[in-house]
């Protein structure tokens, strides 16, 4: 009898070992960071190359930290190829850069946190920074959709932006006058 109690125990004690386990959530996965679901963004409308205009009221940088020229290295990818591509700089303008959130004017699924679109691309906006929160229109052209779009504000960043020259490095499709990379997201080469 008490052979069987003991197997009985123990074989209580591994089944609700097995259940426990099992409910678990896995420890070894790191947690999703903010950079991660930015990078896992279809960006597959977006216009990688633009003709390199600039809003008229867009200041140039007076002593910006990678004059125009000059080569660096992208560390923070908005998109596939983007992130370790050397950067030849093209355009350096002082500004608030915005992180935004909208529904395309184009129809389908709403976009989340996009990096980047700049004061200078609202429509009659209030004076930068814009509060996170706030909502505008934007005339800027990056992704299919974007003009004329109602975006909201989630981030707002006073920075300088790059307009940079990079070849993918994933498909080593040359890309020309990309907008924006901020300073923060370049490093010295």
């Amino acid at each position: 009898m008490k052979f069987n109690k003991r197997w009985s125990v123990g074989l209580l004690s591994v089944v609700a070992l097995i259940s426990l386990s099992a409910c678990t959530e896995d420890q070894t996965k790191p947690a999703s960071t903010s950079n991660e679901a930015a990078e896992e963004m279809d960006h597959s409308t977006m216009n990688h190359s633009s003709s390199g205009e600039v809003p008229v009221t867009l200041k140039k940088a007076e002593n910006p930290k990678f004059p125009i020229g000059s080569t660096a290295i992208i560390t923070d990818g908005h998109m596939e190829g983007m992130k370790g591509a050397e950067a030849t700089i093209v355009g350096a303008y002082t500004t608030t850069a915005y992180v935004i959130s909208y529904e395309p004017t184009s129809g389908g699924k709403r976009i989340e946190k996009h990096k980047w679109v700049i004061h200078e691309e609202l429509i009659d906006p209030q004076e930068a920074p814009l509060a996170p929160g706030t909502e505008v229109k934007t005339d800027a052209t990056h992704m299919e959709g974007m003009e004329n779009a109602t975006v909201l504000i989630d981030e707002a960043v006073q920075t300088t932006v790059y307009m940079v020259d990079y070849t993918s490095t994933t498909s080593g499709e040359a890309v020309t006058n990309h907008k924006w990379v901020t300073e923060e997201e370049l490093s010295p080469k």
